[in-house]
């Protein structure tokens, strides 16, 4: 079978940039780096490419909220279930405007909603720290995709785990870091880093990779 691509677009949500003045903006994503996200998405579609979204979509009660743990502030940390929970301000709660991806949503295939269980955070696209699996892996598969490129917010959260779950998954994958923003230089730094020593390859933008923005359908 020949290899095929699709593209994962991570978490462009107004509570996650700063042109929608978000609770949890990460740092340079104003209007011009949505609109950069924006046109590359667009001519990815218009050269074949399949693409996914994925939204965070957080019920008000979520486990990851500092909101909903008195006493305690955004970015403490606690252990739940076992393993360390970041607490982070309420972002993206379900059916709000700064959920909304920002993206023309017409791009997408289909847009993956996560973290919608109240006691688990969800920062891949493929599971939340439960191990509950999106419906993302099945739609690759019915696709018969077989090479992903994935990019959005953040680099040291969610793409970071997007990406190391789709080389555990099977996929090959690929990420754009000039599409993609971290919340802090060194989490952001330990993050490629990691991804790199599994097996993700890591490239500025998707330019780099021979035919998967070129509408005429070269392949890599």
């Amino acid at each position: 079978m020949k290899d095929r691509w699709g593209v994962i677009v991570t978490d462009v949500q107004g509570d996650f940039t700063e042109f929608m003045n978000g609770s949890l903006a990460v740092p340079d994503t104003g209007a011009g780096y949505v609109q950069e996200v924006e046109k590359a998405t667009r001519r990815l579609k218009e050269a074949g490419l399949v693409i996914f979204g994925t939204q965070d979509w957080h019920p008000a009660g979520h486990i990851s909220f500092a909101s909903n743990h008195p006493g305690k502030a955004p970015f403490d940390s606690i252990i739940v279930n076992g393993r360390a929970q970041t607490l982070w301000p309420p972002h993206c709660v379900q059916g709000t405007e700064n959920a909304r991806v920002l993206i023309d949503n017409n791009l997408f295939l289909a847009i993956v909603r996560k973290a919608q269980n109240p006691a688990f955070d969800s920062y891949s696209a493929f599971q939340d720290d439960g191990g509950a699996k999106t419906e993302l892996d099945a739609m690759l598969r019915t696709n018969e995709i077989t090479r992903l490129l994935i990019y959005g917010l953040a680099t040291d959260y969610c793409v970071r785990a997007s990406a190391i779950d789709a080389i555990a998954a099977g996929y090959q994958a690929t990420v754009a870091k000039a599409l993609s923003r971290g919340f802090a230089p060194l989490t952001a730094a330990r993050a490629l880093d990691e991804m790199r020593r599994k097996g993700v390859r890591l490239i500025e933008t998707p330019e780099e990779i021979r035919g998967v923005s070129d509408p005429s359908g070269r392949k890599d």
